[in-house]
């Protein structure tokens, strides 16, 4: 596998920092944090992010992400399928191959077959605005109590469902712990649709308690990672590993220095 860096690791830096810090720390791809490059573009060009990325010898992997992208009412699924155009011309432009979509939660009592339905209807609409851009979309299931979509199994289902070529699926081993996911659900994947291995740890605690500010370094944590990397490994994935931290307490942080502990410890669990 090849590391990259996720720009939530360093929240609170802009994206010529995260751009800077991933190059001298030799990541080989950046996953860039959308909120990031909306501000960056403010006052620069799309063609000047991509030559900052460039300059420091890295590869644009994803953008992430579009949040909430079901169950949203005619307004909310207009603003979804404008954000999915958007980012896809960003993307094309900064030759960034994919594009995370991440599922919101689910009126109560909403049955299974009706959150996976809903899901891939979002999904194929996306797919039509991304595919003439030459982007795809890797969708992102959520191990917390409140998502609509908790494990690598539901998420499978649905992309298997969407059955559109360019929407693949992201595994984050945070999510995959706090949502009881199965390694023999990592085993039924086509490692082909499997767009993104976010890596992370989490703190000891119930797993229905978990957010993203419990994250840890890769191996900090009480997550089973050599488990979860020995089945991703094992079903024929070899592409990125992306660093995907959350935790405030990082963020005070000098960035260069949690980017270059962040790879230590991803390459240290990763056996690299």
């Amino acid at each position: 596998m090849q590391l990259g860096f996720n720009g939530a690791t360093t929240m609170t830096s802009d994206l010529e920092t995260d751009i800077r810090i991933a190059g001298e720390a030799g990541y080989a791809v950046l996953e860039i944090t959308a909120t990031k490059l909306d501000a960056f573009l403010k006052t620069h060009s799309i063609a000047d992010a991509r030559a900052l990325i460039d300059a420091a010898r890295l590869k644009a992997h994803a953008i992430n992400s579009i949040e909430k992208i079901n169950f949203r009412d005619a307004a909310g699924r207009a603003e979804v399928l404008a954000r999915t155009r958007q980012l896809s011309e960003y993307a094309q432009a900064l030759a960034c191959p994919w594009i995370v979509a991440v599922p919101g939660p689910a009126p109560a009592g909403t049955k299974w077959e009706v959150v996976r339905d809903d899901t891939v209807t979002s999904l194929r609409a996306m797919s039509e605005i991304a595919a003439p851009f030459g982007v795809h979309l890797a969708f992102e299931f959520l191990g917390f109590p409140w998502c609509s979509v908790q494990t690598a199994a539901q998420g499978w289902e649905i992309v298997k469902a969407t059955d559109r070529a360019n929407v693949d699926m992201v595994i984050d081993t945070c999510h995959f712990y706090a949502g009881g996911s199965t390694l023999d659900s990592i085993r039924a994947i086509d490692p082909k649709k499997l767009a993104i291995f976010h890596i992370n740890d989490v703190e000891p605690m119930p797993k229905a308690e978990i957010t993203d500010a419990n994250r840890l370094f890769p191996g900090d944590g009480v997550i089973p990672l050599k488990d979860i990397i020995g089945a991703v490994r094992g079903m024929g994935y070899d592409g990125i590993a992306s660093v995907e931290i959350f935790r405030p307490e990082y963020w005070q942080r000098d960035p260069l220095a949690v980017a270059k502990e962040a790879k230590a410890k991803s390459m240290r669990v990763l056996g690299m």
